[in-house]
């Protein structure tokens, strides 16, 4: 009761825009995270598209004493690579007797004003460095149960994050080389230290990052040279379409068996305008939807309510269409 003898009204709801601004500045607040029954806490949850693990097709925790020697010893090679923003994730790929994969990246929802500068001179975004998409999520799994889609094979993998994807075709197939890119210098720091990590599980495939930004001319030893190109979510920014549709026809290899494998989400109608900028340069597409039955299954049961765990789950915004990208075959005669 309040002085007056009346319960105090409550706090008027907060708009969506607002609870998103709540999101980046807890962020950048270097304070711990606030209670989880703490109704801000609650609300930027529920007005957030992202969850945790995404669609939870590769598990994932963070390292501890109950993890193999192979993964600890890994983490303590990671010792001197942590910084205070970072933290040790162990990825256990879907295969029997699959390897594990010890990735550094930054604590969930943790950015650093460093990291506008840097997007800022670069003429690139930051989202590489917030955390591992759930699109990426996909990427993984559906390259890990395809195996043989990159064996023999040289790789690329686009705009990559924290390089989950291409660490998970090196550490699954017989590729021979897999090349794991962004075009923010930062992030491809953060790719290098993976790749440094997880040496022991690539086997013979050759694995290395690269600093590729879509917009800026091509160095002549990629061009043409890749049997594969792989990407998730990299359609969202429409002023990147033309310069990523040309990247991607740059980098592919004149031949009737290379192809560019893209998973990203609608998002309004940024997919289909970066398919028109596919067509325009002449490239073959396929759009699937449903190309993996447990991805399928998964984005049913959250589509109809049986899974409550993705409290704000927007098809359009968070469950990737399959986008396949060939050369005609009469270029290829």
């Amino acid at each position: 009761m309040d002085k007056g003898g009346m319960d105090a009204a409550p706090p008027p709801p907060r708009s969506p825009a607002s609870l998103r601004w709540s999101i980046l500045r807890k962020s950048l607040l270097r304070r711990p995270s606030a209670a989880p029954d703490d109704p801000s806490e609650v609300s930027t949850k529920n007005v957030s598209r992202k969850r945790s693990g995404g669609f939870n097709l590769i598990p994932c925790h963070p390292v501890d004493d109950g993890d193999s020697v192979e993964v600890l010893e890994a983490t303590l090679r990671a010792k001197d690579l942590v910084g205070p923003r970072d933290v040790c994730t162990r990825y256990k790929l879907p295969l029997e007797n699959g390897p594990g994969l010890v990735l550094i990246q930054r604590m969930e929802d943790c950015v650093d004003l460093n990291d506008f500068e840097i997007s800022t001179r670069f003429d690139i975004d930051t989202t590489g460095l917030v955390c591992s998409w759930p699109s990426e999520d996909v990427l993984a799994y559906f390259c890990v149960n395809h195996p043989f889609m990159f064996r023999s094979k040289r790789v690329i993998e686009l705009g990559s994050g924290y390089g989950l994807a291409g660490l998970a075709i090196a550490a699954s197939s017989d590729a021979q080389e897999v090349v794991i890119s962004d075009g923010n210098p930062n992030v491809v720091d953060y790719i290098q230290h993976n790749i440094s990590l997880n040496a022991q599980v690539f086997g013979a495939t050759k694995v290395q990052s690269m600093i590729l930004h879509w917009n800026q001319d091509l160095v002549s030893d990629v061009l043409s040279s890749f049997d594969v190109v792989v990407a998730s979510d990299c359609t969202f920014f429409k002023q990147f379409h033309e310069s990523l549709a040309c990247t991607v026809k740059s980098l592919l290899k004149r031949s009737e068996v290379s192809e560019a494998i893209f998973l990203s989400p609608k998002r309004g109608d940024s997919l289909v305008k970066f398919i028109e900028k596919i067509k325009e340069l002449g490239l073959d597409y396929k759009l699937l939807e449903n190309y993996d039955t447990h991805v399928w299954n998964i984005h049913q049961k959250l589509l109809t309510g049986d899974d409550s765990t993705w409290a704000n789950y927007d098809p359009d915004h968070c469950y990737p269409l399959l986008l396949r990208m060939t050369f005609p075959a009469h270029e290829n005669k």
